[in-house]
């Protein structure tokens, strides 16, 4: 019920903020920490033109790591200029050793030895860069759908803080 309830929430607001226009973005790249309900880690953001983004996250979590990779388009949100909202999609690789593998809401399952981690990812999100200074931050909702390990389908927040190089 959760995930239904939180999938119609991240819809909505898709929606709404579907019809901003979208204009320059405020900075070229950026480079922070994103806490997340699967890993911790630095990320890394680059606009490759005024809408387009890549951003990678080297994660860590207990027993393993994992890179992510996502593709993402951004525009105003609100029609206020440092609110930025994005959405995009992408993957993730890494690897588990043994121990608990923990999800976002439960569902813990038990590795008695190593795994690769592969599937693919998707964010939805607001980014608020502060006026007068090089510092963005982000809220995002992370749904992932994992097929080495499963398939199982997980969803869990993302709250990230950079630096931004303009």
């Amino acid at each position: 019920m959760m995930k239904k309830t939180a999938l119609l929430l991240v819809t909505t607001v898709f929606l709404m903020l579907f019809q901003q226009k979208a204009n320059a973005q405020l900075y070229k790249s950026a480079l922070g920490l994103k806490f997340g309900g699967y890993e911790n880690g630095i990320s890394g953001k680059y606009f490759l033109n005024e809408s387009a983004a890549l951003e990678g996250v080297l994660g860590i979590r207990n027993h393993g790591l994992v890179l992510t990779g996502l593709y993402e388009l951004h525009q105003t949100a609100f029609n206020v200029p440092e609110l930025k909202f994005y959405y995009g999609a992408g993957a993730h690789l890494g690897a588990v050793g043994k121990g608990n593998y923990r999800r976002y809401g439960g569902d813990d399952e038990f590795y008695n030895s190593g795994s690769i981690l592969l599937g693919a990812d998707g964010v939805v999100g607001l980014e608020y860069l502060i006026p007068e200074s090089p510092i963005a931050i982000s809220l995002d909702l992370n749904p992932r759908l994992e097929l080495a390990r499963g398939p199982f389908f997980d969803l869990a927040p993302g709250l990230g803080l950079k630096y931004i190089f303009k």
